[in-house]
């Protein structure tokens, strides 16, 4: 099975080489990695301490484990953590935000490259953020003698569809994992009727919540504040982790309102960099002044890139995020910029904006991508809304709008009408924060909840 599995990923691999070479040439993806991945060449492990090998596919996964992480550093010293992860951006991500880390491209699962992966990082537990079940990879690493935890478990009624109809191969590998911590019931459920033991599977909630900052004050979105020029009396309309068309439904909402509300401010936080270009261009035209968030840094001002998040600017250069924020002062304000528009072209700060906005639109939901983490602005109590397509965080939508917590704008209309209400209405905007960040207190613990089954697990280890 394991080698036959190869013949079918290199036919997939056939198939979608025209769109592999055109996503490589045109926007810079799948260039790096290539003896990690196809070899499975990542770096060596020398020590003899425990293991923890934890997989995030991409961005979202990455910011996902941080607390994980950082639990297990404070609780359990004397294992050692590395971190794989398949795309460029999330690369990028990981080695900021870990430094400290083994950061590493997961080998694609041919066999050859996954013994040799294992062979060389010898895990003693391996860790897969929410749904990355690869079968060679979950064998070679329990022949290896590890266990295979899937955390933050998750699996949406159309996956659990699909998985179905191979439920004999599914069941399979689900019966080689020991550790299934879900995010809720349902998850839980769909997990079990594809055929995992009821003894692994465990419902420990979202670690999602628990990695989302609620204070404000908080030093590296003062620091944001300050360098972007926000006064106190002024409103910020953020758009982030956008796609288009949203930055252009946004930028018409402020223009709509900029001229009876003259103290908004509006932060467009496209998800991808390679669109930092292509929104720039949009914004250029639209004849409204706007500044880049790379021009308001000055080389001189730039704190080190050590420590976690640096970003990556459009031209792949580093600027300071999230975490170098969190090491460096907060500078003193100066000029307040002309422009009332900023783009924020760096990948890793978006967290840390969030704190600025008082009105928040989470992008990927006016398309097809299926939203995006809307978590991060309800826990600083901003007035969030989001478009229509949710799915990927349908539970946390279903939620939050039963507690009437956030807003579904439908177009670029509806969106205008929210914004609009709230400027008009400030106990409305306020109050609409204030049950966002009552909803987050509400969910945490998942982590805690998490890392001990990983204890457990790891005392089952031999």
């Amino acid at each position: 099975m394991p080698y036959l599995l190869n013949l079918v990923y290199i036919g997939l691999i056939a198939a979608l080489s025209p769109w592999l070479v055109f996503q490589a040439f045109r926007k810079g993806k799948y260039r790096q990695g290539y003896a990690q991945k196809f070899l499975g060449l990542v770096p060596r492990r020398i020590s003899d301490a425990k293991c923890i090998w934890l997989h995030a596919v991409s961005v979202g996964e990455v910011n996902l484990l941080d607390s994980l992480i950082k639990r297990i550093a404070q609780t359990r010293p004397d294992w050692q953590c590395v971190v794989s992860t398949t795309t460029m951006t999330g690369m990028a991500l990981a080695k900021k935000k870990y430094p400290q880390l083994n950061v590493f491209y997961c080998p694609l699962d041919f066999t050859w490259a996954v013994k040799t992966a294992v062979r060389r990082v010898r895990p003693h537990v391996l860790v897969l953020a929410e749904l990355e079940l690869w079968p060679n990879l979950i064998g070679f690493a329990r022949r290896s003698g590890a266990r295979v935890a899937v955390v933050n478990g998750r699996l949406s009624q159309r996956s659990a569809r699909g998985y179905g109809r191979i439920r004999p191969l599914v069941s399979r590998l689900l019966e080689r994992i020991d550790l299934l911590a879900v995010q809720n019931e349902t998850y839980a459920e769909r997990f079990l009727a594809l055929g995992a033991p009821r003894r692994t599977v465990f419902v420990t909630g979202s670690m999602k919540y628990d990695g989302a900052q609620t204070d404000r004050d908080n030093r590296a979105t003062q620091t944001l504040r300050q360098l972007a020029g926000f006064a106190d009396d002024e409103i910020v309309f953020l758009a982030g982790s956008t796609q288009e068309p949203e930055e252009s439904l946004a930028l018409d909402a402020y223009r709509r309102l900029q001229e009876k509300w003259p103290r908004l401010r509006l932060v467009l936080v496209p998800r991808h960099p390679d669109r930092f270009d292509a929104v720039a261009k949009m914004l250029d035209s639209s004849g409204v002044p706007w500044q880049r968030r790379t021009d308001l840094q000055h080389q001189e001002e730039a704190p080190a890139v050590t420590g976690a998040t640096a970003g990556l600017s459009s031209s792949a250069s580093a600027e300071p995020t999230e975490k170098a924020l969190l090491d460096k002062p907060a500078v003193a304000p100066g000029p307040q910029p002309p422009a009332r528009v900023l783009l924020v072209d760096v990948v890793g700060e978006l967290g840390a904006w969030w704190g600025t906005s008082q009105i928040a639109f989470v992008g990927g939901s006016m398309g097809s991508r299926g939203g995006q983490n809307m978590i991060e602005p309800a826990a600083y109590g901003a007035a969030v809304c989001f478009g229509p397509n949710t799915r990927n965080f349908r539970d946390v939508v279903t939620a939050m709008l039963e507690r009437r917590a956030a807003v579904v704008v439908e177009n670029g209309d509806e969106l205008t009408g929210f914004v609009r209400r709230c400027l008009e209405d400030t106990p409305y905007r306020d109050a609409l924060g204030n049950r966002a960040t009552q909803f987050v207190s509400q969910q945490l613990g998942a982590t805690d909840r998490t890392l001990e089954l990983l204890v457990n697990l790891d005392a089952s280890y031999h």
